[in-house]
């Protein structure tokens, strides 16, 4: 009798398991064939459920016997219910195909690769978190400032762009509050701008021709090398396609502001072609009627071609030309007016060239693997004139690299060296010490992005650099991603980085390099940081998928130890002196996003504790907003009307005076109207009329010996620009 108790139990489960079964599915989108990450599918009726994984696999097990029916649902495609009988004969899985839905009101799943990571992942599925900025985000921010991306990056979240001149407008980037010194850009792969070329860097880009900007925040040195510190900004150009681009864009300002530029893209057999061109004017403003510009006077010309060879459907190569030349005077207003006398005898002139070449070979070794080989060369020529003062150099730098890539089922592989080189070269004007320096760098990497698990995945990467003044430096960084289910998900990194100083820092540049001594580089360290990141998303739908909701929540930490801070001496000079505390950025980032119809909405916090600390004594860094804002309203009828609207807000700053800025909003409303091959656009900027002349001073002393205080808020204030596209 007890054998046969023990037996039925033995006999039930396995009737039981007999009648359950598993149901395999490959999910992709219906036009492009590309697998879809993160649809849930489930059986109608039951709890039983699963979610697709990187590529598109999805497996249920435990379905009973009889009719089910299996539903899919994925955020911006229309749900899909197919009914299978179980027992269900199946040798491989099933390939089900999701169509976009229409009518969502522009809330479509839009599927961004970046290439900042070198990964051929999508942005969900990357470890590393990346923030992008494409498509039409990207061409709704050029309208409002067409000239130059100081606006497209200073409206992200958690990036502030700092105005290191009163009268030239010359802006670097900070990210997370840290200094622009730590932040490194590149463009397709090849660095750019840092040293003697940052200074003006942000007003000499235009966003035409830009396909989208990626911007990782934290430590981010095991591809690109030392310089990302506080982060990464990634401009990726567009690439000819078959269909012809022929774009041009015409811009005026209230301010007598003119910018007209084209770009123009084809592919057309085994040659493919880009060129951009531009001209961008400035005329001296003043609204604030001090007798001080707010914009100078300018003009600047920029040309760009590239050219594609497609040897094989294996093999690219193309070589690109920039070439960038300006002249940007500010200063007293009568005197660029041409009254010049000894009451209106201030000016600051920059006078730049920019001159660079880039060649690269793609090579496609076979199914996954890639060979890649990269070289720039960059001369940069600036002369800045005040009264009585010059300073001028040019600065040679190189870059060259050779990496491999392997993309598989399970791991994605990326290795390579390459080689830096950075020269500068002052023109002497005075018995002043020179401020030459020439670094070399020789670097490798490795870096590897491994699944898991259909839910976790993982990348880690490893740097070593060996620099020519301060010897060898070792880079490890890690981060995982974790899909908690189809609606969230989290993100934890860390790593380490290094920058080799220069003189050329937003200190420097904002008292036009005068008195800077040199560095002593034999006493001096690099710079070295170590970084944090966690961050929770969450996303869903609203309104029976009319509408969408998403939330990013970041957290961040940053220490650089022995950081390089200038400091004046006792004979009025100025000398970069390394200490022995450690400076460190601590704070959060939120960013929602709500969709419903044809609306959008954005929201952004960011929380910035940016501190020097000596011994026990712990000094907030001078002009950093703690507390920023961001919101916008976006509406949007499909290729038919664009309006929306801003409101930023800046909290107060500590100045390097110790006195404490003002707090501010800046205020904005951009419409624009699109027809087939014409688009014209109106934008009110900063309508509040926000201008630090307003509520605080610029300045002490007289105009015609002007000593400059920190600018911390706008000086043009309320500024109309509209214009029109082409698109041919």
């Amino acid at each position: 009798m007890r054998k046969l108790m023990a037996f039925v139990p033995m006999l039930l489960a396995a009737v039981s398991a007999h009648a359950q079964h598993t149901y395999e599915a490959i999910v992709k989108d219906a036009e492009t064939g590309q697998p879809l990450p993160g649809v849930t599918v489930i059986v109608s009726g039951t709890s039983l459920g699963a979610v697709s994984d990187l590529y598109g696999q999805v497996q249920l097990r435990g379905i009973p016997d009889g009719k089910q029916a299996i539903r899919f649902d994925y955020l911006g495609y229309a749900s899909r219910t197919d009914t299978a009988v179980f027992p269900f004969a199946q040798n491989k899985p099933v390939v089900v195909l999701l169509s976009p839905a229409e009518g969502q009101g522009g809330h479509e799943l839009e599927e961004v690769t970046v290439s900042a990571t070198r990964s051929s992942r999508t942005i969900d599925n990357i470890p590393t978190r990346v923030e992008v900025i494409a498509g039409e985000e990207l061409d709704e921010k050029a309208n409002m400032k067409p000239g130059d991306i100081r606006l497209l990056l200073a409206e992200s979240t958690g990036i502030q762009t700092q105005q290191t001149s009163a009268t030239s407008g010359n802006s670097s980037i900070r990210i997370q509050g840290l200094d622009g010194k730590y932040t490194q850009m590149i463009r397709d792969g090849f660095p750019l701008y840092s040293g003697f070329s940052g200074g003006l860097g942000l007003l000499q880009i235009a966003p035409l021709d830009l396909q989208q900007v990626e911007v990782i925040k934290g430590s981010s040195s095991t591809l690109y090398g030392g310089g990302a510190i506080a982060g990464l900004v990634d401009l990726v150009s567009k690439r000819p396609t078959a269909e012809r681009q022929f774009n041009f864009l015409l811009n005026g300002t209230s301010a007598l502001g003119l910018d007209a530029s084209a770009f123009y893209a084809r592919k057309s057999g085994k040659t493919g072609t880009t060129v951009y061109a531009a001209y961008n004017h400035g005329t001296a403003y003043d609204p604030s009627d001090i007798g001080l510009t707010a914009i100078p006077e300018f003009d600047r010309f920029t040309l760009n071609p590239k050219l594609f060879l497609y040897f094989s459907d294996a093999t690219t190569f193309y070589a690109g030309v920039n070439a960038t030349v300006e002249k940007r005077l500010g200063g007293d207003l009568e005197y660029i007016k041409g009254n010049a006398g000894p009451d209106h005898s201030y000016f600051e002139e920059n006078k730049t060239g920019r001159y660079s070449t880039q060649v690269e070979l793609d090579h496609t070794l076979g199914e996954g693997e890639k060979l890649v080989l990269r070289n720039s060369i960059s001369f940069y020529d600036r002369s800045i004139g005040l009264p009585a003062y010059r300073f001028s150099g040019a600065q040679l730098s190189t870059y060259s690299e050779a990496n491999y890539s392997r993309n598989g089922n399970r791991a994605d592989w990326v290795a390579g060296i390459n080689f830096l080189s950075d020269r500068f070269r002052e023109e002497k004007a005075s018995e002043f010490p020179v401020r030459d320096y020439s670094y070399t760098t020789l670097g490798g990497f490795v870096q590897n992005t491994w699944n898991a698990s259909r839910e976790v995945s993982v990348e880690t990467g490893i740097r070593g650099d060996y620099h020519n003044e301060f010897g060898f430096l070792f880079l490890p960084r890690i981060s995982a991603l974790w899909k908690i289910n189809p609606r969230w998900s989290t993100r934890l990194g860390g790593g380490m980085g290094y920058q080799a100083p220069t003189v050329f820092t937003e200190d420097a540049e904002r008292i036009q390099f005068r008195k800077v001594l040199p560095i002593d580089v034999g006493g001096t360290k690099a710079e070295r940081s170590f970084g944090l990141n966690y961050d929770l998303n969450y996303r869903t739908g609203l309104f029976n998928d009319r509408g969408s909701f998403s939330l990013n929540q970041l957290f961040f930490y940053t220490r650089i130890r022995n950081p390089l801070l200038l400091e004046q001496t006792d004979d009025g000079n100025f000398r970069y002196n390394q200490t022995e505390g450690h400076l460190d950025t601590r704070g959060a980032e939120t960013n929602v996003k709500i969709t419903y119809g044809d609306f959008k909405l954005f929201l952004g916090y960011t929380l910035a504790d940016v501190n020097e600390h000596q011994g026990d004594e712990r000094i907030p860094l001078p002009l950093v907003s703690k507390h920023r804002l961001n919101n916008v309203l976006m509406y949007e009828v499909e290729e038919t009307w664009k309006i929306g609207l801003e409101a930023y807000y800046f909290g107060k700053q500590k100045l390097s005076d110790g006195e404490r800025g003002k707090s501010y909003w800046i205020t904005g409303l951009m419409i624009e109207k699109i027809w087939e091959r014409l688009s014209l656009f109106l934008n009110f900027e900063n309508i509040s009329d926000a201008r630090q002349a307003k509520f605080d001073t610029i300045y002490t002393g007289d105009i015609t010996s002007p000593v400059f205080r920190d600018i911390y808020a706008p000086m043009d204030g309320f500024v109309i620009n509209g214009g029109l596209k082409i698109r041919l």
